[in-house]
Formats: structure tokens, sequence, C-alpha cells
């Protein structure tokens, strides 16, 4: 009885070791994936006053390029598989309910916004990298918090889980 016991607890204790080892490495991806999309919108706002086929156009260009490429799609693929780990374990701990609570609507209501803004930041580096500057440097700047402001509402819902 003992030894089923222990070997119980050790498994426990591996469980709970696994599901903070990917919340860890979930956190560090949001991390990469935010800090790209508060960038990169700040990247087109200096970008805007670069005068098409300049240097300082294909200067921009790679940098936006790397950023997008290198750093914020990578990061925003962690984010949706370690993400998607955790909640596959929340679903065996606390079954398919938790989806319906108030605090995971509006989460994913955040996720939906944050990767409908990351493809139209993808967009809009392709057109500037076609000479096309998309909307104007006002519009750029004033958007650039867009992401800290849903990461906050997502981070609060989850952290809060109101609602349940």
């Amino acid at each position: 009885m003992s030894q089923a016991c222990d070997a119980g607890g050790e498994l426990m204790r591996e469980s709970v070791l696994f599901f903070n080892v990917i919340r860890g490495l979930h956190i560090v991806a949001v991390i990469a994936w935010m800090a790209g999309m508060l960038y990169l919108p700040r990247l087109y706002v200096y970008h805007f006053r670069a005068k098409p086929g300049s240097e300082m156009d294909a200067t921009f260009q790679e940098m936006e390029r790397k950023l997008l490429y290198i750093i914020m799609n990578p990061a925003m693929i962690a984010v949706i598989l370690f993400g998607g780990t955790l909640v596959w374990v929340d679903w065996e701990r606390l079954g398919s309910h938790f989806w319906s609570a108030p605090w995971a609507l509006t989460k994913i209501a955040g996720l939906l916004g944050l990767f409908s803004w990351h493809g139209y930041l993808a967009r809009s580096r392709r057109a500037f990298a076609n000479g096309a500057y998309p909307r104007s440097e006002r519009f750029w700047r004033m958007s650039n918090e867009l992401p800290f402001l849903a990461a906050l509402v997502i981070v609060l819902a989850v952290t809060t889980k109101f609602g349940r």
C-alpha cells in the first residue's frame, strides 16, 4: 500500500512539474509575441517617414520582416502550442464546462483580437514592402498600445477567473 501511495505522489509531482514547465514556457512565448506586437507598429511609425526605395526604407523592411518571421510568428505558434497544452490539462482536470465561464470567454475574445491584429500587422508589412504605406503615421502611433490593452484584459481575466 505504501508503494502505491509513493507512486501516486510521484506521479502527482511529475504532473505538477509538467504543468508548471508548460505554463512557464507559455508565459515566455507570450512575452516574446507581445514584444513583437508592440514593437512592429512603432517600426511602422518610423518607416512611414522613409522615402520608398531609399536605403532607410530597405533597412526598415528588413527589420520588420525579421521581427515578424524570426520572433513574432514562432512566438505566436509557441503560444498556441503551450496554451493548447494548458487548455488540455485544464479540460482533463476541470471538465469542458470551464469554456463557458465568463473569464474564459473573455480570454478567447482577447486572443481572437490578438490573432487578428497579428494578421493585420503582417499584411501591413507586405504593403510597406511594396511601397504602399497603409494608414497614417498617427494611426500606427495610436494603435501601438492595442496589444497591451488586450493582454491586460486577458491576464486579469485568467488571474481573477471572474464570474465562476
